[in-house]
């Protein structure tokens, strides 16, 4: 099957059970952040700086969990801010599985080594040995840390693990190059790939996720896809980026750049998706058929941003992930009081003049399951999808010159850091840490409409 049969299942069953009730509007996916801070200023991204004044404030366990059971959403998507940051995180997935609920953890990859070796001290016994081993040999722990796994756990408390109801969902838009350039640091991208083989290794569930720009080569995402399904990921979410309010404001603040420059029109994202159903074909592409077919521009969709509510340190946030327009105590308050018909994009025309390029998932992929058309045969078409065989492995993956920036000395600050330290840059290729062994020099070209920025970051 494409996805676990336990969790297409939940969703499907969610979905009968308000129908049948009919229930005018209902949770899909509740986008809980649980706070703002983040370690890494990703350009595009706008959501630290909308919430800066509140970026040492957390909401509590407690109001976490309970938000999760006020909405009743049958999955939850924790992000943020960077939710790895958070105290409780361990707690909080453990809660969130308690009431049985479908996890994702949205992270930036960058501490989640360090929470699966937690999972191992916790569970470590001599019978991991082979493991420790397979991971000493592949380099994604270190002799020190196999050390300290091998002592065992002391501290009490959850360790995040393996289970069918719970994926990482790790942030990458692009190879090596981009990524790094889109999240303004080197090396990220690297540690995204060994945390993602070391979250493989010991059985979890892992997906991407990756948010499409103007400069994002086609090309490239294909071969993207093809490298992690080479290593195995369980599936990837992709969506156009949406010059929303808090983003550009910050582009140009911080950056001096013009969203327009960075951000896609609707006509620009039809352009760039016009093969995604070609994707979800040969990868394991997550949302439903009936939104690739929307992004391709075979189809217009109402947006249902209600059905993936968000809520954060200020309450639940109106009227969708992007766009604030206030935030109310409850859902249900939220549920009554907003003017849905206000928003969104209809038969091409915006009723909000901040919707109109807006093709984002979390407005419009619960349309293509809530909002299906019979006669089209849009419940066949996600039955088939969902239910339907998984795509295989890509094995010309492992082709793909994933690394083609940082880890060869070829990162988007390569050339200053070559300018300050000619002879050690040439050795270190300047990369962060990430632990795997680096594949030999090749000739780089800068993918085509990019630029090498020298300010260092």
């Amino acid at each position: 099957m494409r996805f676990p049969l336990a969790l297409s299942a939940k969703i499907a069953a969610h979905i009968i059970k308000h129908k049948l009730r009919r229930t005018p509007r209902f949770a899909m996916v509740l986008q809980l952040e649980p706070l703002h801070t983040c370690n890494l200023t990703c350009t595009g991204c706008g959501r630290i700086r909308e919430y800066s004044t509140n970026l040492k404030d957390m909401m509590s366990l407690e109001d976490c969990l309970a938000s999760a059971e006020e909405c009743d959403a049958p999955m939850v998507s924790i992000c943020g801010g960077e939710p790895l940051i958070y105290p409780k995180i361990e707690e909080l997935v453990e809660g969130l599985l308690k009431q049985s609920r479908i996890v994702y953890i949205c992270t930036n990859g960058m501490f989640m080594r360090r929470k699966l070796r937690d999972y191992l001290t916790a569970v470590y016994s001599a019978s991991w040995e082979p493991k420790l081993a397979q991971l000493l040999g592949e380099k994604l722990i270190t002799e020190k840390e196999a050390e300290t796994i091998r002592k065992g756990r002391t501290e009490k408390g959850p360790v995040i693990s393996p289970t069918k109801w719970m994926y990482w969902n790790v942030h990458v838009d692009g190879l090596e190059y981009t990524h790094d350039l889109i999240v303004e640091r080197e090396g990220v991208f690297k540690e995204c790939v060994e945390a993602i083989k070391m979250a493989k290794a010991l059985g979890f569930q892992v997906a991407t996720n990756a948010t499409v720009y103007k400069e994002t080569d086609v090309e490239e995402l294909e071969q993207m896809f093809a490298f992690f399904s080479w290593l195995n990921v369980d599936g990837h979410t992709i969506s156009p980026g949406y010059d929303y309010d808090a983003a550009k404001k910050d582009m140009f603040k911080r950056l001096g750049k013009n969203a327009d420059d960075f951000f896609l029109t609707r006509k620009a994202t039809i352009a760039k998706f016009s093969r995604i159903e070609e994707w979800g074909r040969k990868y394991t592409i997550f949302g439903t058929p009936v939104y690739q077919e929307f992004l391709a521009g075979k189809r217009h969709l109402t947006c249902t941003a209600w059905a993936i509510p968000t809520r954060n340190i200020r309450g639940w946030k109106a009227p969708c992930y992007l766009m604030t327009d206030g935030h109310y105590e409850r859902y249900q308050e939220m549920l009554d009081r907003v003017d849905w018909n206000k928003y969104g994009v209809v038969d091409g025309v915006a009723r909000d003049p901040r919707c109109e390029n807006c093709m984002v998932h979390c407005g419009y992929d619960p349309s293509g399951a809530l909002g299906t058309n019979y006669q089209a045969g849009d419940n066949w078409k996600n039955f088939k999808y969902n239910f339907g065989a998984r795509p295989a492995r890509r094995e010309e993956g492992a082709k793909v010159q994933a690394y083609n920036g940082c880890s060869i000395g070829k990162g988007h600050l390569a050339e200053a850091k070559a300018a300050l330290q000619p002879e050690d840059h040439a050795h270190t290729g300047g990369c962060g840490s990430g632990g795997a062994a680096q594949p030999a020099p090749v000739a780089f070209k800068a993918p085509a409409g990019k630029k090498i920025d020298l300010k260092p970051q």
